[in-house]
């Protein structure tokens, strides 16, 4: 017999109230016109600034309902369902202590360390690390292989690390991850990427946990997890996914300013790479190296791809995430598989280790600055390549385990304050994803130099450890093991003097400008790449469903430049507001952009579209061509199999016109005028629902026309005009090469590659 639902009686239906709530709103009988559209983030609007009137929590939306308060054998409890979430005004401890600060951590003086005693910062971080399993909270969609590194030796002046050594190899696993998604979100999203180097040295492993982009939002790490709880989806829908595009992150980020310039790293097209191949890495924080004299150092790591720094175009990632949404991983994967090895120089900017820790009016560990490198040039001191996929996704790229205190002589920390919290949070973070406390005896985590520890026991424990006597002092074990000296590698902390002052959770008042670095990458971009920026915050923002936050935003952009706040009000329908500070004076830096240079083409992704009337014997030397040229040639044909060339082998298709889209390739080549598919018809494919006059797919015609639009290299011989025609590319437009052979016309072609895109084709409004 069904029991009776204790939450809902004869005389009220919750859940039908909200539907028919919910219901005469679209029907335009409520007075409240914000429930006439669904997808609103919060039981009431906001306002524009930060709220100060101390009031109870909201209640929740209509349309929400939590779960039946039952006792956990199953009887209902009768407690109304609001008395078991949060119930206070004021911020509290999990234990209930009322808190006056959650943004600062307890320092020894305003510039001083970390103090371990900061409880409000343990259990704020603890939670965090341990809110999910055993999925990463972050960075939990990655990419993963292995590599070797070679030292250049030019680092011994600064660093006695043994591993950047003249032609010393060191045995390295990267792994490459986007932030804010789940495991099963897409790869090109539009986010910080992680960039994680394990390196196994003789002297014990050295794990480089950074990011593609140089500063973080937050300055402080016991904000992170408030940061990241903006950018994840809301946690009433769990949308949007993979996503900054959204009410909860453009709140947090508008209010806390703070984040203001990473935000404009993530809205330029660095937040949308072509390829984990084509991305900078950065350490993100300032280390402190070391030499063998014990002579100090301040150093921001630096990883420069060989084949340059390259984004995709924002309809090129939307088409990708529906097209292809491991397109990074797959991209990774296969430059491995084809021998064309990504490659990464290691570099360093190196600053004098003053009192201040400051260079140049820059405050070094201030996370979110970085240091212009016309300031302090990028120096090479050893160079990486990724030669192995793993055998094994979750054994290697699940399991591998970072943390930021894995350091080798040589290298040491400072007082960043973010840096000093992962310090804690990363260690914390692997005991409860990989189980316990023996996460480093994992294949893909353990040492590469002898170890020798008296830590027992614990879960997963897989060494099988001699001896009687893990503590020390000992004689029953023969006093083993022994202490080390400097003399043989020991890991020796440097003996900084500590910032003296009283216990203070504050930040040094050199924090608090949020607007300059900002204004300097925005005056350091190139006209396309603004146009891109402003498009980036103009689609984000219009995402948001409160007026509101539209309109912080836009403050928020009027201190860094009053054309792009008068852009992106232009784009939102706001007017633009006025600055609240004085614009920055600062000199642009040419080293931010991405455009004005010439990279290599190796690996770069070549489409031959072609057909069995077409030029086979011109594909077949072009296709070679590519090959002897170091990039990979893919062949798109109406269907599958081979095309007969007559003479020599013949040529396997590797695309059809129904698996092929334009996000894939590099450059798209036309080998004549190639005939349509036997599935062009709109029943079997969407895309091909009608065919041009010329008779050439309009699948074909989608590729090229795509491909132009994006800014590529277009190239074509043997009668490619008509298809060029068909597609709306005109022949005379900078990038398309038309020719009567095909090696002219891939010589051409590769020579634009070098410039990753057809930057012409692009013209920025005046």
């Amino acid at each position: 017999m069904d029991k009776p639902n204790p939450q809902s009686g004869s005389k009220s239906n919750p859940v039908k109230e909200a539907a028919e709530k919910v219901t005469g709103a679209l029907r335009g009988d409520s007075d409240d016109a914000r429930g006439a559209i669904p997808g609103r983030p919060a039981p009431e609007p906001p306002q524009v600034d930060e709220p100060t009137e101390v009031r109870p929590p909201l209640p929740p939306k209509p349309d929400q309902r939590g779960p039946a308060t039952m006792s956990p054998t199953g009887e209902a409890t009768g407690v109304d369902q609001d008395v078991v979430a949060q119930r206070d005004a004021y911020l509290t401890t999990a234990q209930g202590a009322r808190l006056y600060d959650t943004d600062h951590s307890l320092k020894a003086g305003e510039r001083g360390p970390t103090l371990l005693q900061d409880h409000h910062l343990r259990e704020k971080i603890t939670h965090f690390d341990h809110e999910r399993i055993p999925e990463r909270v972050v960075h939990a969609r990655g990419a993963a292989a292995h590599g070797v590194f070679q030292g250049y030796g030019t680092a011994a002046s600064i660093t006695k690390a043994a591993f950047l050594g003249k032609d010393v190899e060191t045995q390295v696993f990267v792994r490459f991850s986007t932030v804010l998604g789940s495991r099963g979100s897409a790869d090109t999203v539009r986010d910080t990427r992680g960039f994680a180097t394990k390196f196994y040295t003789h002297e014990g492993t050295f794990d480089l946990v950074g990011n593609n982009i140089p500063v973080f939002f937050i300055q402080d790490a016991i904000k992170f997890p408030d940061i990241i709880h903006a950018g994840k989806p809301h946690p009433d829908r769990e949308i949007p996914q993979a996503q900054s595009a959204h009410d909860t992150f453009w709140d947090f980020v508008t209010l806390h300013t703070e984040a203001t310039h990473h935000t404009l790293w993530n809205m330029s097209d660095r937040g949308i790479p072509r390829s984990y191949r084509m991305m900078e890495g950065f350490g993100v924080h300032t280390f402190r190296l070391v030499n063998a004299e014990g002579g100090t150092t301040l150093a921001k790591f630096h990883w420069k791809p060989k084949l340059g720094v390259h984004s995709q175009v924002w309809e090129e990632a939307q088409i990708t995430g529906g097209m292809d949404p491991d397109f990074h991983r797959r991209d990774l994967a296969d430059a491995i598989e084809a021998g064309a090895y990504p490659q990464w120089e290691l570099g360093v900017q190196v600053f004098p280790d003053n009192p201040e820790q400051v260079f140049e009016g820059i405050d070094l560990l201030d996370p979110t600055n970085l240091v212009p490198e016309e300031l302090a040039p990028v120096q090479p001191i050893g160079l990486l390549t990724l030669n192995a996929n793993p055998t094994n996704y979750f054994a290697e790229t699940e399991q591998v385990a970072f943390h930021p205190g894995h350091l080798v002589p040589g290298i040491d920390i400072t007082d960043d304050p973010l840096l000093t919290g992962r310090l804690f949070s990363y260690l914390d973070t692997q005991i409860t994803r990989l189980g316990g406390p023996n996460f480093g005896q994992l294949p893909i985590n353990r040492p590469h130099a002898p170890v020798n520890d008296m830590l027992r026991d614990g879960m997963h424990q897989t060494a099988v450890h001699s001896g009687t006597a893990p503590y020390k002092p000992n004689s029953l074990d023969g006093g083993c093991p022994f202490m080390a000296g400097e003399d043989v590698s020991a890991y020796v902390e440097v003996p900084q003097a500590v910032a003296a002052g009283r216990k203070v959770r504050q930040a040094p008042a050199s924090f608090s400008d949020h607007f300059s670095q900002p204004r300097r990458f925005w005056l350091s971009m190139t006209p396309v790449e603004r146009e891109h920026i402003i498009a980036a915050y103009t689609f984000e923002l219009n995402k948001c469903y409160e007026q509101a936050i539209k309109e912080r935003a836009l403050k928020v952009l009027a201190n860094i430049d009053p054309q792009l706040c008068q852009e992106v009000a232009t784009g939102l329908g706001l007017p633009a507001p006025e600055p609240t500070v004085p614009l920055a004076s600062v000199e642009p830096s040419p080293a931010l952009s991405q455009i004005g240079k010439t990279w290599p083409t190796d690996g770069r992704i070549i489409g031959i579209v072609a057909g069995a009337d077409g030029d086979l014997a011109g594909l077949r030397a072009v296709r070679q061509a590519v090959l002897d040229a170091d990039m990979v040639p893919l062949v798109i044909a109406p269907a599958g199999g081979k095309l007969d060339v007559g003479q020599g082998e013949p040529v396997t298709v590797q695309r059809t016109f129904a698996t092929a889209r334009s996000i894939e390739f590099d450059a798209i080549l036309l080998a004549g005028t190639p005939q349509a598919g036997a599935d062009a018809f709109g029943a079997r494919d969407a895309k091909a629902d009608e065919l041009s006059t010329v008779t050439t797919d309009p699948r074909a015609l989608l590729l090229v026309s795509e491909a132009y639009r994006h800014g590529k290299a277009i190239g074509g011989w043997s009668g490619a005009l008509p298809v060029l025609e068909a597609a709306g590319v005109p022949d005379l437009a900078p990038g398309v090469v038309l020719g009567d052979d095909g090696g002219e016309v891939l010589r051409t072609i590769t020579g634009l590659l070098a410039k990753h895109r057809v930057w012409e084709r692009f013209p920025a409004v005046a």
